[in-house]
């Protein structure tokens, strides 16, 4: 049985709804019985998302809404929220996927830093701080599952600002589910959803097809709702080419980088190659 809060007639609200994982996680929901308010940036991509999410909503369209939000902007995430709360009474689920990976350099363009941070980073914060409160107060169970990303963790190089805003994820949701477990009376819990390789509109690189090493959102959202059914904080995800035990390997020799006081990054260091690919080949941790 899926987690308690993925209930008929609870409410989603989904950033990033109109693709890719956000999209599947939308239909999900609402293939569950869920009443999903699904947010992007406006126009036809969104308007089509809500269409076919309505399509398998319980009452169709009286169960969906489509808010245009730029998550960047704090006055349209709390127009979201009072738009999710005068529609259906309550949030249940916040599902903070929203993201964009324009591509950066330590010293290429400001905007694309500012772009990054903007959106996957203060968009996360910008709707948990707008949303969880009124979760908090109605006191029933609830779940914010923010999007992060392995590249937060283990920070391989080559498009830091994207490293970065995750690795600040990361630590958010942290803080965030320490702060909801201490307070007196709330029922919301956090969840950090680390995806593998999944085919999007973000990953395709301009392919059509999906290459084999990649899962389908749908899985990945499969998976997300196997984890917190589990009570999984850290919903680590694999996909076809990268099994759980090589994730673990790869975050606990970039942890140990510091320990051992290696360079940073030793993992593509030219020094630390060899042993990086000896300790992969060891059984057991």
């Amino acid at each position: 049985m899926p987690h308690a809060v993925l209930s008929p007639n609870n409410v989603a609200v989904v950033t990033g709804a109109a693709s890719g994982i956000g999209l599947a996680a939308a239909k999900k929901f609402a293939d569950l019985g869920m009443k999903v308010v699904l947010a992007d940036l406006g126009g036809d991509k969104l308007d089509q998302a809500a269409s076919e999410v309505s399509a398998i909503a319980s009452s169709g369209a009286a169960d969906v809404m489509a808010v245009a939000t730029d998550v960047s902007d704090q006055k349209a995430v709390e127009a979201l929220e009072h738009a999710a709360v005068s529609r259906f009474g309550k949030v249940h689920l916040l599902m903070n996927n929203a993201g964009v990976q324009p591509g950066s350099a330590l010293f290429g363009p400001r905007e694309n830093w500012e772009k990054v941070f903007a959106v996957n980073l203060w968009g996360v914060i910008n709707c948990t701080r707008a949303m969880a409160p009124g979760m908090i107060a109605h006191g029933e169970p609830a779940l914010i599952i923010n999007t992060g990303s392995k590249q937060g963790i283990t920070t391989p190089p080559g498009d830091p600002a994207y490293n970065v805003s995750k690795a600040g994820v990361k630590v958010f949701t942290e803080a965030l589910q320490h702060d909801l477990r201490g307070l007196e009376g709330a029922r919301v819990s956090a969840h950090l959803l680390i995806p593998g390789f999944v085919f999007t509109g973000m990953t395709a690189g301009g392919r059509a097809e999906r290459p084999t090493g990649a899962w389908t959102s749908e899985q990945t959202v499969d998976f997300m709702v196997e984890s917190l059914e589990r009570g999984d904080f850290y919903i680590l995800c694999p996909d076809n080419d990268v099994d759980r035990a090589t994730d673990e390997k790869r975050i606990l020799w970039a942890a140990r980088d510091i320990v051992e006081n290696r360079p940073p990054l030793s993992r593509w260091h030219p020094d630390y190659g060899e042993a990086f690919r000896a300790f992969l080949a060891e059984t057991g941790k």
